[in-house]
């Protein structure tokens, strides 16, 4: 694949994976299957308001979105995956799973060739047929969605009640929140300042983070304020509107394949943004693009990434 091209999709991946708008035709299936004992079921909620009912822990589950993917294998639930999405690539020994088509590109016979007994799907575009032939083959289905870091918590407590690692799960989220906590009081110590997260770069249109996103939290986590925190969501926004607001510090996952500028350097050299507070600093963050952009446990690690950039320790 052409190496722009690869760009894009993971652009247009990140983008659409984190958009609330989409699938809103799964709120006619329920899930729960009527066939098993009710005494011996693990039911929970899905993050589609969906029953999600099995007979015991799933033993043999795909997941599409790399979040999910991590999830399990935070979990030590990584033995139980017997298909990921393609672009899951984490952790390392991920990549030996057997690969599916996601996104549009759904298909449902891979799936069902896999014999899951529960996979694990986003709000993007999956649709009510999908849903209707997996469950139809015994297949229990589970969405997950998360748009901030207490959907992130939401989707671990998912995930481990339907694998058996309730406890794992309740571990994870603790560590999680330790560690943002820690975060948080070491930013406390430090003046701060605004910050503009770039989820998508110039030559596709600028995309960023708002207000309610996981990306918007971890600036204020770290001290700084999002300057599109008046903006919903997920939302494409102008160079002009980055130039009027005027950014201490600019966060850019534009990921790097060896050609040309380096993100960094594309960000500087733009007409007009040279007068940047950000760019005047060398304020400009290469952010490790899956970890900050995938609602997950590395998330942790993102905003202490962040954190070490902001205030590096005196040496």
């Amino acid at each position: 694949m052409h190496l722009k091209t690869k760009a894009l999709l993971l652009v247009l991946i990140l983008t659409l994976a984190l958009s609330a708008t989409t699938g809103t035709a799964l709120a006619e299936t329920t899930g729960t299957r009527t066939d098993m004992t009710v005494a011996e079921a693990i039911e929970v909620s899905d993050m589609y308001d969906r029953t999600v009912t099995l007979e015991k822990p799933a033993s043999r589950v795909v997941a599409v979105m790399p979040a999910d993917v991590e999830i399990l294998y935070a979990l030590g639930a990584g033995d139980v995956l017997v298909g990921r999405g393609e672009f899951a690539d984490y952790p390392a020994e991920a990549k030996e799973v057997t690969a599916v088509a996601s996104g549009n590109e759904l298909n449902i016979e891979q799936i069902l060739a896999l014999e899951p007994d529960l996979v694990l799907l986003t709000k993007m575009y999956q649709r009510v047929e999908d849903l209707e032939l997996m469950e139809k083959a015994g297949i229990v289905v589970a969405i997950s969605d998360a748009q901030d870091i207490a959907g992130v918590y939401q989707a671990i407590a998912m995930i481990g009640a339907l694998v058996g690692k309730d406890e794992e799960a309740s571990e994870l989220t603790a560590d999680m929140k330790s560690r943002f906590d820690a975060v948080a009081e070491r930013a406390a110590e430090e003046k701060g300042g605004t910050v503009y997260f770039e989820v998508s770069p110039l030559e596709y249109g600028l995309w960023t983070a708002g207000k309610e996103t996981f990306l918007d939290e971890i600036g204020m986590l770290v001290g700084h304020e999002n300057i599109f925190s008046d903006v919903d969501g997920w939302a494409e926004v102008s160079e002009e509107d980055v130039l009027d607001r005027d950014p201490d510090v600019i966060v850019t996952i534009t990921m790097y394949f060896g050609e040309g500028p380096l993100p960094e350097e594309e960000i500087a050299g733009r007409n007009g943004w040279g007068n940047l507070n950000a760019v005047k600093n060398g304020r400009i963050y290469l952010a490790d693009a899956d970890a900050i952009s995938r609602p997950g446990p590395r998330l942790a690690d993102a905003a202490e990434d962040m954190l070490a950039f902001l205030y590096p320790d005196e040496p």
